[in-house]
């Protein structure tokens, strides 16, 4: 009893979060099931009152009347019925639309920490599958609750309409069988029959429905194998190539073969299941059916009502019993659905740990009409990822200023490009503190502290938008501006092949007219929203690791000379691109091991930048001379 008051609790906290979604949505979905449910009743009503009518010899015209009352009501409902469900599917609409804003802005609200924790990506993807499967989660009880308010009103209506079934009894006119049938002690025996279905159909739904939700999440990684394949790889143009040469055929057959052999098996588990549990309640209400209709036939025989009261009775019934039976459905549904709605009120309920700070930042980028005076300071400064045993920074120290140019190299996993989060505020340090112009930089306001960063990491992301809204970052821009950075960034030629200019789309996805670009096209496009940004700030984290050194060294050469008087900071594991930085910071296991200009550290044959630089040397001789 107490799971069940916890289910219902669960399952009101889904409906008032539907409601705060999308208010008068449930309104509309409660007025859609009263309309729905009284429409079978007007029938069966006004039938028995048409009935009754011609067995006592009622005039003509009362009857004619009691047709046109009927018709009309039944056009009324019809009517009203459609244009609630026309405005309840808007609303539906709408709340799908708001639905997929609110998981969106939560990722994007998210601590950075979180976004990159593997558990958050888990969460969003099993109820994102658990919908996609059975329309699990908020559908689920959308759809529900719809089909129970019909179901509801249905039971109240029929039981409104059978009332007086138990209620009539014939006196001492009555004897025999139908006195009995007509007494108090059947309708308590019929209604602890009543009762009894009511529990058995609770169990064998409740149970059908707790199994086929354990089966579904077998099925869940089946299914995320052919969403996979079918929504993020065959679908996919860009694997059309690898498809071919590799002649990947074969191995995804065999994989789909496997898959439906595997969800086959479930799903007969699953039917094997359902045959028992909803036998056994299709019995019991078979067996409470007979029982009333006996009860109903036994009293029409004692002569207790009338032909048209038989046709109500009836009716009423057969519609009693669909409407529980349903409710019964639907209300099991609804508590296996919770382990659903759990998954989405777990992943909304992510926390943001990260202190936002009040204090502004003060406005001294030149292009602003400040000093420029930035001084940014790492403090005894060491991070361990929450995921990870071991530090990926240890007591790092160092100190910039605006202006100046500053590489950060070494190996592979050497730390820099956790460096570059820390110094973004992606992450908060573990020990230690970093300082903007002497202040922590905890203590500032969040976004306008980010504000005077422009970043492309060695991962950028481009949008399948217009070029222009790629640059931007926003729907409105400048044009002439947006012009001029692609100029800066050094895709200017190819800006000007582009069909629609700025507008010109990115890729295929949104537009079969999109422009597709290649890799070193895309950095430049990356370099030029970092430009248009115009922070004070601009940090190139190894977004050109994919090419040869000697066209990275080019690339960095020419930005150097169009950042002007901003800080730039360049991480690289290769050398040869940051020659041209006064400032080089070499890391290595975690530790900032050696800091100079390139003379310096790479006469110094005992340091790790020599090493660096020899062994590297071959493949940039191009770039050094």
């Amino acid at each position: 009893m107490r799971r069940f008051i916890d289910d219902m609790l669960y399952i009101l906290k889904g409906v008032k979060e539907i409601s705060r979604i999308r208010p008068w949505l449930l309104t509309h979905l409660v007025i859609r099931g009263m309309f729905e449910a009284v429409a079978p009743f007007i029938n069966i009503y006004m039938s028995a009152l048409i009935i009754d009518g011609i067995a006592e010899g009622k005039p003509l015209r009362l009857l004619i009347e009691y047709a046109s009352i009927t018709i009309s009501l039944n056009l009324a409902v019809v009517l009203l019925a459609r244009l609630v469900s026309r405005s309840s599917q808007v609303l539906k609409d709408e709340l799908a639309h708001r639905y997929e804003m609110i998981l969106s802005r939560k990722i994007m609200d998210l601590d950075y920490e979180s976004v990159e924790n593997p558990e958050t990506h888990r969460l969003k993807a099993k109820f994102n599958e658990m919908r996609n499967m059975n329309s699990g989660g908020i559908w689920l009880l959308m759809n529900s609750f719809q089909a129970l308010m019909k179901s509801f009103f249905t039971i109240a209506l029929s039981v409104a309409l059978t009332f007086s079934l138990f209620t009539l009894n014939g006196g001492d006119g009555v004897a025999g069988i139908y006195r009995f049938v007509a007494s108090p002690i059947f309708s308590l025996i019929l209604g602890i029959g009543i009762l009894a279905n009511v529990m058995v159909s609770m169990y064998a739904n409740a149970t059908v429905t707790t199994k086929m939700h354990q089966l579904q999440n077998g099925i869940i990684p089946l299914n995320r194998i052919f969403g996979y394949y079918l929504n993020n790889y065959i679908s996919t143009y860009h694997a059309g190539k690898d498809i071919r040469i590799y002649n990947q055929k074969g191995l995804i057959d065999s994989e789909w073969m496997a898959m439906f052999y595997g969800a086959h098996a479930t799903l007969n588990k699953l039917s094997n299941q359902q045959m028992k549990y909803y036998s056994m309640a299709t019995i019991s209400t078979i067996a409470i059916t007979t029982l009333i209709y006996l009860f109903v036939g036994l009293k029409a025989l004692a002569g207790l009502f009338g032909v048209g009261a038989i046709v109500q009775y009836v009716g009423s019934i057969n519609e009693f019993t669909g409407a529980f039976t349903n409710f019964m459905n639907q209300l099991a549904k609804l508590r296996a659905n919770n382990e659903n709605m759990k998954l989405y009120f777990e992943f909304l309920g992510i926390p943001s740990r990260m202190y936002q700070g009040t204090l502004p930042v003060e406005k001294r980028a030149l292009c602003q009409g400040g000093d420029n005076d930035y001084e940014i300071e790492f403090r005894n400064v060491s991070f361990q990822y929450p995921s990870s045993e071991s530090h990926s920074l240890r007591n790092v120290s160092l100190t910039f200023k605006v202006g100046g140019r500053l590489a950060v190299v070494g190996m592979n996993g050497s730390g820099k490009t956790t460096f570059i989060k820390l110094l973004c505020r992606l992450y908060d340090p573990t020990e230690g503190e970093i300082l903007l112009n002497g202040i922590d930089i905890k203590k500032y306001n969040y976004s306008e502290y980010m504000s005077i960063f422009s970043v492309v990491f060695q991962d950028f992301k481009l949008f399948s938008f217009g070029l222009g809204q790629n640059v931007a970052v926003q729907a409105a821009y400048d044009k002439a501006k947006v012009e001029a950075c692609l100029e800066e960034a050094g895709f200017g030629a190819r800006y000007r092949e582009m069909p629609d200019g700025a507008e010109t789309c990115l890729y295929q996805d949104f537009d079969e007219k999109g422009v597709e670009i290649s890799g070193g096209e895309a950095q430049k496009i990356a370099l030029a929203r970092a430009l248009y940004k115009d922070a004070p700030f601009i940090i190139l984290d190894e977004p050109t690791a994919a090419l040869d050194p000697v066209a990275e060294f080019d690339i960095y050469s020419k930005f150097n000379g169009i950042v002007g008087n901003k800080t730039a900071i360049y991480i690289s594991h290769r050398l040869s691109s940051c020659r041209f930085c006064d400032d080089i910071a070499v890391f290595h296991e975690g530790r900032l091991i050696q800091r100079g200009s390139h003379d310096d550290l790479v006469s110094d044959e005992r340091g790790k930048y020599h090493e660096l630089w020899h062994a590297q040397a071959k493949y940039y001789a191009g770039a050094s001379g």
